[in-house]
């Protein structure tokens, strides 16, 4: 049996308009109202025709998630999984469909041909990398635009991000004080905010505690585990080595981990660690990893909203939404204080 909307608006006693706008998002309609019409839409089980509904409201009510990296990276890192958990999340609440789109710089993008034909009413990117050839896509475009993390050569694009530098600091101050001071870092890549940023609480720490920063202490990765264990070994080369190291994700220091094992050395009593992200193999690592956790579906969820509540209800004037979110020290055994 098909149901219709008249019939909706009929049983919940309304409108056809208000059922409609109910089923939109319409912001402005009374509470128990919107309860009434929610009631026979769960009682039918009614299903809107997506096709003749985006017709009406000139909308696909889709958004897409871009990842300008390459689709291993997708499968490799549990992060992206979580943050697009947290997308799936607001999404499905508010009735809109996902597409994920991976890019590179490089190559004839299919988000491009989307794009330009009204598939997308929105877009996430879903790493703030400066990536210009997709950039310039954004700002020939007139598809609303969230990203997760700041794109600083467009601070024109709203961005949902953690607290990146603060949270390096607390890590790096926590290894301080355990009593390390040769502390070495991995970081992000340095062509992004977070790698950045991460950076940079690092040396806040250690200039705060009178340690100088030591440019061979420093390593730059990509965030993935293969880079944490190249970074590790050319660590290793220096003597003295490092007595501590920040990678500035959990899966470099996972990456570290295996570097430090095949050496022959063990975490924390010849080498400490610690890592950034709190993803759930931090925990299980052995020993369990020291890190930052960042509320990464918390981010995808607030990077979605965003987005939504602009297309569902546009601001009489333009504003660019910044929002931060806090980060919380996760101390575990990868670090001891030393005698």
């Amino acid at each position: 049996m098909n149901i219709t909307l008249d019939e909706i608006a009929h049983r919940a006693g309304v409108s056809r308009s208000t059922a409609s706008r109910v089923l939109n998002h319409h912001p402005h309609v009374n509470p128990a109202v919107r309860e009434r019409v929610w009631q026979a839409i769960r009682e039918t089980n009614y299903q809107p025709n997506h096709t003749a509904r985006s017709l009406a409201i000139r909308r696909s009510q889709v958004i897409g998630i871009i990842i300008p990296q390459p689709i291993h990276t997708l499968f490799a890192d549990p992060y992206l999984p979580l943050l697009i958990e947290g997308i799936a999340h607001t999404c499905n609440e508010r009735q809109f469909a996902m597409m994920l789109e991976l890019a590179t710089s490089t190559g004839n993008h299919p988000y491009l041909h989307i794009g330009r034909r009204g598939f997308l009413d929105g877009a996430i990117i879903a790493s703030a990398v400066e990536d210009q050839f997709l950039l310039q896509w954004l700002q020939q475009e007139t598809i609303p635009v969230v990203s997760i993390g700041r794109i600083i050569s467009h601070p024109g694009i709203p961005y949902v991000d953690v607290d990146n530098r603060h949270g390096a600091r607390m890590v790096v101050e926590h290894l301080i004080h355990c009593g390390y001071r040769r502390i070495a870092t991995i970081t992000g890549p340095m062509n992004i905010i977070a790698g950045r940023e991460r950076y940079m609480g690092y040396c806040d720490a250690l200039t705060a505690a009178g340690i100088s920063v030591q440019p061979e202490l420093v390593i730059e990765g990509n965030f993935s585990e293969e880079s944490g264990y190249i970074a590790m070994n050319t660590l290793l080369r220096f003597d003295p080595r490092p007595d501590a190291v920040f990678a500035a994700s959990d899966m470099m220091a996972l990456g570290a981990l295996r570097a430090l094992r095949a050496a022959g050395l063990t975490v924390p009593n010849d080498v400490a660690l610690a890592g950034f992200d709190d993803i759930p193999l931090a925990a299980a690592m052995t020993p369990a990893l020291t890190t930052v956790r960042q509320p990464i579906a918390k981010l995808g969820q607030t990077a979605a909203c965003l987005l939504l509540d602009y297309l569902l209800n546009p601001p009489a004037e333009p504003t660019v939404q910044r929002v931060i979110l806090p980060t919380e020290l996760v101390i575990r055994e990868s670090c001891h204080k030393q005698p």
